[in-house]
């Protein structure tokens, strides 16, 4: 899948696409309709199919003192809408220059000049141009205006509630991974590279991969039963800590994951962690002895959790 940003002309084979224009961060039910129904047209009308989405995330720029709430990286994101089969996926940076653009030079200069847009499928809720004055509305007139058919789609809802990146982040940060899973249709997952750590974990008996959260949603800090992607092996059990460590000093924020039935040097690597289940809180012990025992405990109850998800 091409990865493409305004640096460079969209190629001459991607224009008079069908364009699926959102943020998309988790790629949850709700944006995998949207993504859906652009390639469904696609493949009726035999034009390319591109995702559009936002990086930074909008709120980053207006609020740049919140806490990080990420959901998913560009690089996962793109991993996800080529599973969705999508043909491209369209970077918007996201600066103050664009959020400065009106809602109509955004459809009439970025949509269909520069990206030369046939179609267009968004949210029900999907606002862009300057002060968030466009709505799906007023995408629908300005397509008409500049030759853009537009199309918007029902929200997704499951048992009865709305699906959104929203709710998702709340689960996580009440220590409900299984509901985020359920709205996203995957467990929520932390990519990064393996750092050097101070081996505390090897010496205990589980050697552990520590990846810094960076600009992810912290979930609930604790004790969580994951799957961890490997290189080839892409669903090994393994058991992680999330959290700042609070037996040891001085506290360190960081996911260290430990795989079960494996001893391999991983640092350097880059792995994704899924969080599958919610074990318990984090707990500052004792000593050592006490620490090692919990960790046993921790695994075994991660064992039979992650055999029931199998």
């Amino acid at each position: 899948m091409q990865r493409l940003t305004f640096d460079e002309p969209v190629p001459d084979a991607l224009r008079g696409a069908v364009i699926a224009l959102g943020n998309f961060d988790g790629f949850h039910l709700g944006h995998q309709a949207v993504v859906n129904r652009a390639v469904q047209r696609g493949a009726h009308e035999r034009r390319p199919v591109i995702v559009a989405t936002f990086d930074p995330h909008p709120v980053r720029l207006f609020k740049p003192d919140v806490p990080p709430f990420r959901l998913t990286t560009l690089d996962q994101r793109q991993r996800l809408f080529a599973q969705a089969g999508a043909d491209a996926m369209l970077v918007f940076h996201f600066d103050r220059t664009l959020a400065s653009t009106s809602a109509e030079d955004f459809v009439s200069e970025l949509l269909s000049q520069r990206i030369g847009a046939a179609a267009v499928v968004t949210g029900d809720d999907f606002g862009f141009g300057k002060g968030r004055a466009g709505n799906v509305a007023v995408l629908a007139e300005l397509g008409a205006r500049y030759g853009i058919a537009t199309e918007a789609v029902a929200p997704v809802l499951l048992n009865g509630e709305r699906v959104s990146s929203g709710r998702i982040r709340e689960a996580l940060q009440a220590g409900d991974p299984g509901t985020a899973t359920r709205f996203l249709t995957r467990p929520f997952a932390v990519e990064g590279v393996v750092e050097r750590g101070d081996q505390r974990g090897r010496g205990l008996g589980y050697p552990t991969a520590n990846l810094t959260l960076g600009p992810y949603l912290r979930p609930k800090y604790g004790i969580y039963a994951v799957r961890m992607r490997i290189g080839q092996d892409h669903d090994h059990p393994g058991v992680a800590s999330l959290g700042i460590r609070p037996t040891f000093e001085p506290p360190v924020e960081l996911l260290e994951a430990h795989a079960f039935d494996i001893d391999q040097d991983l640092y350097g690597q880059t792995i994704e962690v899924d969080l599958v289940a919610y074990l318990r809180p984090e707990k500052k012990f004792d000593g050592l002895d006490a620490l090692a025992a919990a960790m046993r405990a921790d695994e075994a109850e991660a064992r039979r959790l992650l055999a029931l998800a199998t």
